[in-house]
This record gives structure tokens, sequence and C-alpha cells, in this order.
């Protein structure tokens, strides 16, 4: 039996929870291969551009336009097509050393398109594309070199690219092709020197995708100057592959000195104009922005307490002070701001925290434009009347929905354009909103066109649906009024006592306590395998108040397991069938440090624990993440300390019942945790007598369905183990 046919059986199939779901989430990339994403709409309405692979089991995403008139989709560039229309030449088949690894995504993983959507232009297999999404042509555009982050100008004519060198150079240079196809460099130099590509603390921890932003005339380009030359070089190697050589890359731990990055603008007639700010007090540059009003920057301090919002004159260089950024604990930007509206004024999402608010709102110059009760979490984007179209959370931080925000000065409207309960993501052009909903009535994102507040198209999606329907009951508990959810097996009686896992993520800028199926589907498979799964969002965990996120502030470790002990122990009194002699807790990146956190500070109450990509040592962590939450190393090394679980594990247990098991679970390439956690740990734990095991997964495994699918059973192996 195939696996397409498989995937459309219905749900009242048989159903082994021990291998056929790990198989199918792994193959379907857990039933999202096939779904609509990564929409944008003209700024005309007239256009919706996504990505959409041709089915679940199809990894090659193509891209696709949806007429909104005539509510059509016309396929515009499918990778396959691509390829053979345009073979690359054997030279340019891999060329030396280190074979790229097949991405999780494949095909067109990503796009880009003038504010009209009358061009896009992608990549595949690092060579540059270009669309014509009116006529549907597409063409392959000689380049340099590999291409990365090709973007048309604002009117559609020309391209800009970086494109870099090896591990060896660390070269990146930024360069631009005319309409005749001519290409010139526009910036690039030698000695660890990056054009136009973030640099790690951007890229990884500030949420800074790009490294340069086109003029809306399309005759310069504001871009980025990244020089790593003080930045530690660190070593990723692959033990699994030995002929390889490792790869050196540039990470700016806690306490080191982080990338220089400069702004400069960049004329097409090679014109050079350097941004002038005080680099050295504020070195972060966090946003950036250009419409017609001009471009902004927000650069913050290094300890991110105080930043800057500057308007930058085009012609020379200069910036101006409109706004400060201010916070004992730390600065957080809502995504979409800082932005120009129409008239002038600059929006700014910021927290309200006088006269008794504790809120997350917008400002137009300083002028609430927001209520308190809305939780500001994105500006999407501008209607054509420039009204903002804002994702956002009201009273129940288990949903996300979209309002219409007026913008115009004394307008104060707000209006909610999504009632139904869930998750909703947007995207906004002209008149014409797409709605993305996610919900626990149904599986996957639903993608609807709305223009003037009525539906008229949808676009079509091809993923599979999961094998059932998960149905976690969400609440909220303890005086700090945690989200908290359980799930139980789909035909668990009540009364049966049940053992409990705890699945934990708990860390900043991350909600699981949604209203949205996907958020269960794993979950439920573990209460199938007969559990009782609970899972926490604690302080520090957006989606209430800035007073909540920011609670973990140099004492992250002892408010977060405080909250998931407390509302755990809550939860019993409304769940009686939860097992507490019975608790096991997981996690990943920072949940797998916060299931490690557990299993060693409180084994009275967490029998084992799994942890996949911990966390276990800060100093090994990015600077600009670590020292946001705990502060400088200088200025308190016990901070640190104290929220190590290498240093914790070194104490040797005094009974058999404080040393818990461990399953430590470590890509040997991830670049963002290193696997240098893991084996830290590891050795701390053999050196202290505890309990553990660790699963290294080399990188050629990491990207084959069976090991994902396989790392599942593992771990529900493991956890029977030590439950039973």
């Amino acid at each position: 039996m195939g696996l397409a046919h498989r995937l459309r059986e219905p749900d009242t199939q048989l159903y082994d929870p021990g291998v056929e779901y790990p198989e199918l989430a792994a193959r379907t990339r857990r039933f999202t291969r096939g779904a609509p994403r990564a929409v944008t709409i003209a700024n005309d309405g007239s256009r919706v551009v996504f990505l959409r692979s041709a089915g679940p089991d199809d990894p090659h995403e193509a891209l696709w336009v949806l007429d909104v008139d005539s509510a059509t989709e016309r396929l515009v560039a499918d990778p396959q097509a691509v390829r053979d229309a345009y073979p690359a030449p054997s030279a340019e088949r891999p060329r030396s050393g280190r074979a790229p690894s097949p991405p999780a995504r494949e095909g067109i993983t990503a796009y880009a398109c003038d504010p009209a959507a009358t061009v896009a232009t992608f990549t595949v297999d690092g060579r540059l594309f270009r669309a014509d999404l009116l006529r549907g042509d597409v063409t392959e555009v000689p380049t340099a070199g590999p291409v990365l982050d090709p973007r048309p100008d604002p009117t559609g004519q020309r391209i800009a690219y970086v494109t870099a060198g090896d591990a060896d150079t660390r070269r990146g240079e930024l360069r631009v092709i005319h309409p005749d196809g001519s290409e010139m460099l526009l910036a690039g130099e030698d000695g660890g020197i990056i054009w136009g590509l973030p640099e790690f603390a951007a890229a990884h921890e500030f949420g800074r995708r790009r490294g340069y932003w086109w003029a809306p005339d399309g005759l310069s380009i504001l871009a980025t100057r990244v020089n790593e030359s003080r930045v530690p070089r660190w070593h990723l190697h692959d033990p699994g592959s030995p002929t390889t050589p490792p790869t050196s890359l540039g990470y700016p731990h806690p306490g080191a000195p982080h990338a220089e990055v400069t702004l400069h603008l960049l004329d097409l007639d090679e014109g050079w104009v350097d941004v002038h700010w005080d680099r050295e007090t504020y070195p972060y540059v966090v946003s950036v922005d250009w419409s017609e009003r001009g471009p902004l920057v927000t650069v913050l301090r290094r300890s991110q307490q105080h930043g800057l919002v500057l308007a930058i004159d085009p012609r020379t260089g200069e910036t101006q002070v409109h706004a400060e950024l201010a916070d004992t604990r730390w600065v957080e930007l809502v995504p979409g701001t800082p932005t120009h509206l129409p008239d002038g004024r600059v929006l700014i999402g910021g927290e309200l925290v006088h006269d008794g608010y504790d809120a997350r709102c917008l400002f137009a110059d300083g002028t609430l434009l927001t209520p308190p009760s809305l939780y500001v979490r994105r500006v999407v984007g501008q209607f054509s009347d420039g009204d903002l179209l804002v994702e956002a959370s009201e009273g129940e931080p288990a949903e996300q929905h979209l309002f219409r925000v007026g913008a115009a000065l004394g307008s104060g409207q707000v209006r909610r354009l999504t009632t139904a309960r869930g998750w909703h993501l947007g995207a906004v052009g002209g008149d014409v909103v797409a709605i993305g909903e996610q919900s626990l009535e149904h599986a996957g994102v639903r993608w609807t066109v709305r223009r003037d507040d009525r539906d008229v198209a949808t676009l079509r999606s091809c993923a599979a649906s999961p094998p059932f329907a998960p149905r976690p009951t969400l609440t909220r508990v303890t005086d700090r009024r945690l989200p908290s959810a359980v799930l139980y097996p789909r035909h668990h009686v009540t009364g049966r006592r049940l053992p409990v896992l705890v699945d934990v993520y708990g860390g900043p800028g991350r909600q699981e306590v949604r209203a949205a199926r996907e958020a269960w589907l794993e979950r439920q498979w573990w209460a199938d395998a007969g559990f009782a799964v609970v899972t926490i969002d604690n302080r520090g965990t957006p989606g209430i108040a800035p007073s909540f996120e920011k609670a973990i502030h140099r004492r992250l470790a002892d408010v977060a397991l405080a909250d998931q002990v407390d509302a755990l122990i809550a939860l019993t009194e409304k769940h009686p069938d939860l097992d507490m002699s019975r608790v096991a807790i997981r996690g990943w990146g920072f949940g797998g440090w916060l299931a490690g956190l557990a299993a060693l500070r409180r084994p009275d109450l967490f029998r084992c624990g799994v942890a996949e990509a911990p966390v276990t040592d800060w100093t090994l962590c990015g600077a600009a993440s670590a020292e946001r939450y705990l502060g400088a190393p200088e200025d308190g090394r016990e901070v640190y300390t104290h929220h190590s679980l290498v240093a914790l594990a070194a104490e040797r247990p005094t009974t058999p019942e404080e040393a818990r098991p461990l399953l430590l679970v470590h890509r040997l390439v991830d670049p963002v945790v290193l696997s240098a956690h893991t084996l830290r740990l590891s050795s701390a734990l053999l050196a202290a007598g505890r309990p553990h095991a660790v699963l290294p997964v080399a990188e050629a495994a990491d990207h084959q369905p069976d090991t994902a699918a396989n790392l599942l059973v593992l771990e529900l192996d493991f956890v029977r183990r030590y439950l039973s």
C-alpha cells in the first residue's frame, strides 16, 4: 500500500501509535507538505503569490499565483521543470568538499517580489531565476557565483543578490544585475568582510533575516557591512564524515567580541555614503525599514536595555533620533515596526506599563493606536487607505486574531476581522487580505482571500489529513493564570490513573498552548501510547503581558521551573487521573534545557527526562540571547553557573532517587545549539555517576525521514522504561 493511499484512509482505521504516526509525520513534514505558505499580496490586491508542493509526500515546493478577480490559480515555476529547462553545467554540480545537505524544504524554498508582485526572484540549486508573474515566463539569470537572498528592486527592473565565498575566505559580495543583463559588483572586500547578509546575532537572535534594502526608486541600496575579524571562530565537524573538513563560523558567545556592523548607502552609479551613529554604544542593528518617507534603523546597546530609532538622511548618511526605547530588563520590538505611516508619522510597537496598564501596544509618534486590551504580536502590513493589518490576542493567549487598525490621525478605530476560535495569520495588499486559519476543529492552515469583507477565493491545499483529531483541554491555572493543557488517550476511561508526560518548551518568543490542531498532533500520539500529556506556558513566554514575559530576567531557571511545577500540581486538582508518582518531562532546545533542569533539580517529582538539543551551558550560547536574559557574564558569573546544567550535573547524588535518568539527543552539526552542549553535560553526568544515554545524530541521518520517526519511538521506549 503506497504512502499517498494510506494518507487518505478514513480516521476510523486501526492505528498503531508505535509505527504509523511517526512515519507519516516525518514523510509529510508534520502534515505541512502540500499546504500553501509564504503568502504575499500585490500592493493593488490583484494577485496572491505563494509556495506549495504537489502533495503530502512531495518536498519540492513550487511558485504559484492566484489571480484575485478570477479566483484562479496559476503554476508559475515548478522546480523540476526549471531544472529540466535550464540544466546545470556539470562543472556547477557539487563543487568540492562538503556536499550540500538536503534541506527540510526543497525546490523553491523562498522568493522575493516587487511591491506590485509583477516579478519574483528565487533560487534553485544556488542558481538565480526570474519569474514574470503576469505572463508566467521563467528565465535563468547568469550570475558571478552561487546566489543568496536575491531581491528585485521596487520597480521590478533590477535584481540584487549576495554571493558568498567559502568558509575560509568568509567573503560576501553584494551584486546588482541591470535590465540589460549586465552585472556590477556593488560592494565586496576580503578579510572576513561580509556585505548584504545578517550576522549571527541578527539572524538567530533578533529575527532580522536581511542584510540589504532597496530604495523605493530602485536606484540605491542600504546595506550592512559585517566585520567578523574580532569574533571567536568556532568549528563544526560531523564525525560521521571524517573526510569532510570542519566548518568554521563566527560565534559571538557571552562576553566575547561581537561582529562590527555598519550601514552604508550605495548608489548604483557607485557612489557611497556611510550611515553615522554611535556604533560603540549601540552595536546591534535590529531592524531596518525603507519606505517613501525615508529609511529608519533601530539600534540597541549590548545590554539591550536602551535603544534608538534613527531616521537616516539618504543623501548624507546622517541620522536623527526619532525615538528612544528603554527598559530595565530588555527592549522588545514588535515585528513589523518601526515603520513610516503614510502621513509621515513613525509607527512603533512598545509597552504601556504605567497608570496600571501592562500591555503591548502600537504608537504613532507617541500617540496610542491600539487599546491596552490588545496584545499586539505583529504588524503584517498596510491596506491601500493606510490602515494596518495586525496580528494580536485579546484576552485569550491561546488565540491569535487579525485586526484592522485605523492609522489615520484621530481615527482610533480597531476592528476584529476574524471571529472563529483559533490561531490566525495574515497577509495584505491593496484592499485584499489573506487569512490563514488554524483551529482545533480542523487540520492545517486554511487560507481564505477576502476583499471588502467578502470571501473571494481560497488557496487550495494538497496536504494530508492527520490520522486523528487531538482534543486538548485548555485552561489557566495558579494565581499567575498560567496557560496549560492536558491531553488524554483518545479512548481514556475516566478514573484510570495515567503516567504524566510534561511536553515543554517554555522559552521566550514561543507559545505551545495554542488553539491550533498542529500543536497537539505529536502530543496526542504520546497520549495514545498511554500517557496524560501536559503542556504549560510558564512566565517568559509571550501572549499575555510584558510583565509576564520579563519576569524571567536574570532568574530564568527559578521562575520557569517553579511555574512548571506549580501548574502541574494545580492541574491535578482538575484532573485527578494524573498520576504524580510517575512523571516524565521532554523538550527540545530551550525546552531541552528546562527538561534537564527539572530532572536534575526536582528528582522528587520528575522520574526521567528527554532533552533534545538542550542548552546546557549558557556560556556556549549566542551572546545576544544569553545576555538579554542573564546579563553580561562579567556582571554575574554566578548567574551563569546557577543556570548551567553542566554545573548542576557535577553534583553527586546522595541517594539513588536523586539520580534520575536523562536521554540526550543532539544533531552533531547544529550551528545554533552546538553539540558541545550535550557532550559537556554527558561528561559531567558520567563523572558524577548519573545515569544517562546519548543519541548523536550525524548530518547525513538528520535529513532522513526514518531518523525523525525512529527518534520518537526510541524516546517513547526510554520514557516507558522509567515510568513503568
